[in-house]
């Protein structure tokens, strides 16, 4: 909301501009000879006001002479106050001012002032007459015409009102709310007023009962509604939708009746009523949330990155208990529809994802609660932004009463990878990387408990797979397998990417002879891959083991590299859950996953690490070899 509004008073020689203008500054009819044109007047906040709002009034004057004073102060205006008080000035409205303010392509509201109200009292007209008669015509042929006033210089009569309207005019314009036309509430405030209703709806049962209705008024108002008042609400809304609704009023307001009660404050000229709710519910004057709302500020480090707060992981749990409606465990597609309802749909970066089946769903392939937090976890990693403007179009609101960013939380800088010591991270990034067929996509989905299939499908598009994952000592964290398809090439040229990937998890077909050469390709052609932690994993181990035809066979050249020879996994075994397990663990402990040299930490420093972990030397080395002999799994 601006701080000044300016307003120009224009109008035929006569009509009482100035008067108008001394009349309020005075708070009396002022007599005697007042100069013709009076200086612009700034009054700050007031009764007069009634907001935490200036007003500088600007007169003027008709005379050719000074029209172009006149255009020079019209173009500044945020509102024209437009006087006539007599038959002539008032035909003169039609006829030469609002086309004169048409041809200078003004866009600000006007209202019209019909002066010198003594004077037609005098001669018999009375106001209902005068509206009938002259406002309602012209309003009608003049959308840009706000509202309309009577006033009287000289009896003091309604002349704060004619400014406050000129005010509120700007602070509270209708035109973006009421199309007086077509007698309706325009699209994009009938979508505001059906998010701020769905805010309002607690229990998300469609009706508005007697408790949130209050609520509503505490929040939006700062006073009590008396059940009086709440009573004579629904007998109104009762009338205006007809007889058979009565009953069902009185359980609760529905969203149409909700729209019916502000399209009466809208034509009844109460629009500020609706302003308050809207500037309540964050909308900015063109009726879309506050950037400063969708989007706080955060700012994230470098090495750092964003994961939700215990705060920001309640809002979405309790969001998805709300919505899903038949207690399956699961979110249908109307299920969904609802919820995101108030918000622009499904977030972009969900749609690219290929969501749902990019995480967890139930039997019925609805989004489970577990799929539903680890789906929010990915976007909250990846696009910090989606997840505040999401939480603000959801309706979060701060335990302290700040901003959306309370949802949110900032993790500890991440800058030397191949330290010893843990990560202090919920959230992490995996790529996977090897060649064709060698069963990455099998391995995606099996993270997400789907069933193996033996149908081949080329990797095109990145494919996605995010689930949680329980560590050793029971704490649970978030990890994203990430197959890059095409784009491969792409992404392992770009050093932001690489620097927001926490590990590689490079991946061969255990029994094709020519799958294990696309690793070392790999590693030769994007040297930057060396700097990140990686674990080398023979798949379909299940299947008889082929010798690959490269000049180091794949154990020999992870001893070379003095890193742990490759996991040979099988999706077909059922404890390919603990090679996920695995791959949390070297994220969450990078040291581990880089050669044992590096740093000059060494074998039994890099060990002593897994130690202090709750894990022993003993048991990482027997993981090891159950992998490597015991697993022997497919994929696609």
């Amino acid at each position: 909301m601006m701080a000044t509004v300016r307003i120009c008073i224009v109008g035929d020689e006569s009509v009482g501009k100035s008067s108008l203008l001394t009349s309020l500054v005075k708070d009396s009819f002022v007599t005697g000879k007042i100069t013709s044109v009076l200086p612009p007047i700034t009054i700050p906040p007031s009764s007069i006001t009634q907001e935490n709002v200036s007003i500088t009034l600007v007169d003027t004057s008709a005379l050719p002479q000074e029209r172009d004073v006149l255009k020079r102060e019209l173009r500044k205006a945020n509102c024209i106050l437009l006087v006539y008080s007599d038959h002539y000035s008032y035909e003169r409205v039609a006829l030469f001012w609002m086309p004169h303010f048409r041809s200078l392509g003004l866009n600000v509201p006007v209202v019209l002032c019909a002066n010198k109200s003594d004077l037609t009292a005098a001669n018999g007209a009375s106001t209902a007459q005068i509206i009938a008669e002259e406002m309602m015509p012209v309003m009608s042929e003049f959308k840009e015409i706000d509202s309309c006033i009577r006033t009287s210089a000289r009896e003091h009569h309604n002349i704060n009102e004619v400014f406050f309207l000129c005010q509120k005019a700007v602070t509270h314009p209708i035109a973006p709310l009421y199309d007086s036309k077509e007698a309706a509430l325009k699209p994009a405030l009938v979508d505001a007023l059906k998010r701020v209703f769905y805010l309002c709806d607690r229990d998300q049962d469609g009706l508005l009962n007697d408790k949130e209705i209050h609520d509503f008024q505490l929040r939006c108002f700062d006073k009590p509604l008396s059940d009086e008042d709440l009573g004579s609400i629904k007998r109104m809304i009762s009338r205006l939708t007809g007889p058979h609704s009565a009953e069902s009023v009185q359980e609760g307001i529905d969203v149409d009746g909700f729209l019916l009660l502000n399209k009466m404050f809208a034509e009844k000229g109460r629009h500020e009523t609706i302003w308050i709710i809207l500037r309540k519910f964050q909308y900015s004057g063109s009726l879309s949330l506050k950037e400063t709302f969708l989007h706080p500020k955060f700012d994230i480090p470098a090495f750092a990155s964003a994961e939700l707060s215990p705060s920001g992981y309640r809002f979405f749990v309790d969001l998805f208990l709300l919505h899903d409606k038949d207690n399956d465990g699961g979110l249908n597609d109307s299920e969904l529809t609802a919820l995101f309802a108030p918000t622009p749909g499904i977030p972009n970066s969900w749609v690219d994802s290929a969501f749902p089946s990019c995480t967890v769903r139930n039997e019925a392939g609805h989004i489970t609660l577990q799929g539903w937090l680890a789906q929010w976890s990915m976007t909250t990693f990846e696009e910090p932004r989606t997840t505040l403007a999401y939480l603000a179009y959801l309706g979060f609101e701060s335990p302290d009463g700040k901003s959306t960013a309370s949802a949110l939380k900032i993790t500890k800088a991440r800058k030397r990878r191949n330290r010893p010591g843990r990560v202090e991270r919920n959230v992490f990034l995996c790529y996977v990387l090897g060649a064709a067929q060698s069963g990455k996509s099998t391995l995606l989905n099996s993270f997400l408990n789907r069933p193996f299939s033996g149908t081949y499908n080329p990797t095109i598009k990145p494919q996605t797979a995010v689930n949680s994952v329980e560590l050793q000592g029971g704490k649970q964290c978030y990890l994203i397998l990430h197959e890059l398809g095409e784009l491969e090439p792409a992404i392992l040229e770009n050093q932001a990417k690489l620097d927001a990937c926490d590990l590689i998890c490079y991946t061969y077909d255990s029994s094709d002879p020519d799958s294990f050469s696309h690793i070392l390709d790999l590693r030769t052609r994007y040297p930057a891959l060396s700097h990140l932690p990686s674990v080398f994993t023979a798949l379909k181990a299940d299947r008889d083991r082929a010798v690959q035809r490269t000049e180091v066979q794949p154990d020999v050249y992870c001893e070379q590299l003095k890193m742990a020879k490759p996991l040979h996994v099988s999706v077909n075994w059922g404890s390919v859950s603990e090679f996920f397990v695995h791959l949390a663990e070297s994220a969450t402990a990078p040291a581990g996953a880089f050669p044992k040299t590096e740093q000059g930490g060494g074998l039994v420093e890099w060990l002593g690490i897994y130690v202090a972990a709750g894990a022993t030397m003993a048991a990482g080395v027997g993981f090891a070899w159950v992998w490597r002999r015991g697993m022997m799994g497919s994929g696609s």
